[in-house]
């Protein structure tokens, strides 16, 4: 299956597409940074890269240690923007109510040592940004406090999503469908991280 991949799993290509992609999802969630950290991670399983040789397969620590870092620089760029923005992005979020809501509730959560939300946020479709931009926006807290929320949320989403593709490989092979389940289980701990955002703090 990977012997394709080949040209993108060998060499540093790989690990720069992945922290390029993680980096920048922040800003446009909608980029697949989870799915090609799970492919990189069953590439890295599968022990084959372009000539099929051991050592140009992708690194797990290597996979994880970048995905972390790229996570967390993209959350302090969004962080810090959130911060200069000012009227403009109040201006933004202020014609969506739901943004609006959801930018307020964070600030308060935030606010109230609500930091380990921060760590839930990163699981949960676009609620990286919306905590980064949000945390940025609406707390008096300085980058300091920010950063290791962001470091644990960051970390644990690495070793999460390179994990479902690294065991999922061993233990259904490295094939379509490994990945699949990978992506699946992915989605699921999404879905089940923007339920609990979704629920009061109270019962959170």
């Amino acid at each position: 299956m990977f012997e394709s991949m080949g040209p993108l799993t060998a060499g540093p290509w790989i690990y720069a597409v992945v922290a390029a992609s993680v980096l920048l999802d922040v800003f446009l969630p909608l980029l697949p940074s989870g799915v090609l950290v799970i492919a990189a991670a069953t590439a890295a399983a599968a022990g084959t890269g372009a000539a099929g040789q051991m050592n140009t397969v992708p690194d797990i620590v290597a996979l994880i240690a970048i995905a972390a870092t790229a996570s967390v620089l993209g959350d302090l760029a969004a962080f810090r923007l959130a911060r200069r923005g000012g009227v403009r992005l109040d201006r933004a979020l202020a014609r969506s109510r739901r943004l609006r809501d959801t930018q307020e509730s964070l600030g308060r959560a935030l606010a109230h040592g609500g930091g380990p939300l921060v760590v839930l946020a990163r699981f949960a479709p676009a609620g990286r940004s919306l905590m980064s931009l949000g945390a940025g926006a609406t707390t008096d807290r300085r980058t300091r406090d920010f950063l290791p929320w962001s470091a644990a949320a960051g970390v644990a989403w690495a070793c999460y999503s390179v994990g479902l593709g690294y065991f999922g490989a061993h233990w259904l092979g490295a094939n379509w469908l490994a990945t699949g389940v990978s992506v699946l289980a992915l989605f699921a701990a999404g879905a089940g991280a923007a339920y609990l955002m979704r629920r009061p703090a109270t019962a959170r």
